[in-house]
């Protein structure tokens, strides 16, 4: 498995101090947030070219362009056009940094409160996208997440069978689906199958307060529930049945570090990667490490 940073860790930065610290935490590659101020789908193209200038001279490859296009599934038909006029700039764009994959968004609401129109509206625009991105040789990932059509692998598949394109498929985000409170272990990852495309990998915690730096609120299935963006083995989420399922199906795609706890940026990826690191050469164990909290 080749790991990377999420750029929009480091979003704070500017994108040559985002790849520059990527370098310096030795990861092999940058997953890029598309917007400012790293690349937005407005970027002139000299900037772009910079981009990948800088990433071939550090060594960094660039897996994933992490677009917010999209949204389609609860936006009125001009916007959804909008969102589907700014995913064709993203793919521009991807083909200049050598980038296979275009990250984009279904739309809302929550799986639970969908009707089978969201997803029919969604599967109709997305059905566009795909065939925009089969033209620039390009994979199209959508994210599980939290407060959207695609929280858990059942609504995920539900919207992929409704894609007539095999170059659609899924970024499995153990720490949004803790959040949403679904499978994100093994089944999760036998179940996607070979519509696994991507991997995130980031922790959260349920808390009883908010106001604290790093937390925020989730609608849930439980209602409108409270989080802490955490480190790995600082929140609830378990990443070890995760990694080695992955390991079982032989999963050799990108792995992208995303931690937004409220640690400054390089020191909270740095402590990420170690724990990964360490469950990646290590099987068993809570997340790998022995002294990770337990607490959920």
């Amino acid at each position: 498995m080749k790991l990377a940073a999420f750029s929009g860790v480091f979003i704070e930065h500017s994108m040559q101090e985002a790849m520059q610290l990527t370098k310096k935490l030795g990861l092999d590659g940058i997953e890029i947030a598309a917007r400012e101020p790293h690349l937005p789908p407005n970027a002139s193209l000299a900037r772009v070219r910079e981009a990948k200038a800088l990433a071939r001279s550090l060594g960094l490859d660039i897996p994933v362009l992490a677009g917010y296009a999209g949204g389609f599934s609860d936006v009125g038909d001009g916007e959804a056009q909008s969102g589907l006029e700014e995913f064709k700039k993203l793919l521009e764009i991807a083909g200049h940094l050598d980038c296979g994959m275009v990250r984009v968004f279904p739309g809302g609401p929550n799986a639970f409160l969908a009707s089978d129109y969201h997803y029919a509206k969604a599967a109709h625009w997305l059905n566009l996208c795909a065939e925009e991105a089969k033209k620039h040789q390009v994979k199209v990932l959508m994210e599980i997440h939290n407060d959207s059509l695609v929280e858990t692998v059942d609504g995920s598949l539900r919207l992929l069978g409704m894609i007539d394109y095999d170059n659609v498929g899924i970024i499995h985000d153990a720490g949004n689906m803790y959040i949403t409170d679904t499978d994100y272990g093994r089944e999760s990852v036998l179940k996607l199958g070979d519509r696994l495309f991507h991997v995130h990998i980031k922790d959260e915690l349920r808390i009883d307060e908010v106001g604290a730096p790093g937390t925020f609120t989730s609608l849930t299935r439980h209602g409108e529930e409270k989080f802490l963006h955490s480190r790995l083995g600082e929140g609830g989420a378990d990443h070890r049945p995760l990694f080695d399922a992955l390991r079982e199906v032989g999963y050799s795609g990108w792995m992208t570090l995303e931690c937004h706890a409220p640690f400054p940026a390089y020191e909270r990826l740095e402590h990420d990667l170690n724990v990964v690191r360490g469950m990646l050469a290590a099987p068993g164990g809570r997340n790998g490490n022995p002294f990770a909290a337990h607490s959920e």
